[in-house]
């Protein structure tokens, strides 16, 4: 597998809905078919530079679940598999504009994503809870955010679903506090620990690998949205090259690789992944 890794931790905002839509709309019908892929030789995939556990750059090399996947997918064949390891902010717009064929990242299923993207069967859950620092006693259930303050990652799929925490808290007459956006989790974990913050939302995935780091500091408590998952994705339309991916990825799951590494990087598994999902948020 060949790999150029492109400077830069995924320290920036995640791609603006305002340019994922103005690339969708002038750049998407450039986006290679799996035809021309076989006849070019080689599929391009981009993954996220440092984005734990599903893929991130130690000792100079690429690792975690995505990564595991991407070598299966390599030596499975036919087709040459190129990585491109660059950070979030274009990686979206580089597979809407054909830049890159597929993007093989943990990718929340999001409505926005959904109208310039086509997203393969999901790899694993990824539902947003909250977490707080370890006993802090006045947390807990969701209608204790009540007002709140609290810390999500700017621009991130996450900060969309925060409709889905207001209608949570309205139903005790409770309300969102002050939101804290940071370009990065790593610097809203560290907030939290300090007091400056009451407790953060992310995907639960991401949750658990900072609790298996951190036991001593944080606790997660309960789910602020409905059921969601993360998948790979291709440009819109593209459907023979998700098609491709598809039929890997459920191979995967039918002997057993994809629970082996779920276990291994989440910590924990997901047997009844659908094999489609439609995001209403």
């Amino acid at each position: 597998m060949q790999m150029r890794n492109t400077v830069g931790a995924r320290s920036l905002p995640r791609l603006s809905l305002t340019a994922l839509a103005v690339v969708s709309l002038f750049g998407s019908a450039s986006a290679a078919s799996l035809d021309e892929i076989k006849a070019r030789g080689h599929l391009t995939a981009v993954t996220e530079d440092d984005f734990r556990p599903f893929e991130f750059v130690q000792d100079g090399k690429p690792t975690g679940f995505d990564n595991e996947l991407l070598e299966k997918l390599n030596e499975r064949g036919p087709i040459e598999v190129r990585q491109e390891i660059i950070p979030f902010t274009g990686l979206l717009a580089g597979v809407v504009s054909g830049k890159y064929d597929a993007a093989i990242t943990g990718l929340l299923i999001t409505k926005d994503r959904q109208k310039s993207l086509d997203f393969t069967v999901p790899i694993a859950e990824a539902t947003i809870y909250y977490v707080k620092r370890k006993g802090d006693d006045r947390i807990k259930s969701v209608a204790d955010l009540n007002g709140l303050s609290f810390g999500i990652q700017a621009g991130s799929a996450m900060y969309q679903r925060l409709p889905e925490l207001e209608t949570l808290l309205a139903k005790t007459s409770g309300k969102l506090g002050k939101a804290e956006q940071y370009t990065s989790y790593p610097e809203a974990y560290q907030d939290l620990a300090l007091g400056r913050t009451d407790y953060v939302v992310n995907n639960i995935i991401g949750l658990q690998t900072l609790l298996r780091e951190k036991p001593d500091v944080f606790e997660i408590g309960e789910p602020v949205s409905s059921k969601t998952y993360v998948a790979w994705a291709v440009a819109k339309g593209n459907d023979t090259l998700r098609a491709y991916l598809d039929e890997f990825l459920k191979e995967q799951r039918r002997n057993g690789t994809i629970e082996a590494l779920q276990t291994k990087w989440f910590g924990t598994t997901f047997p009844d992944l659908p094999d489609g999902f439609v995001s209403e948020y």
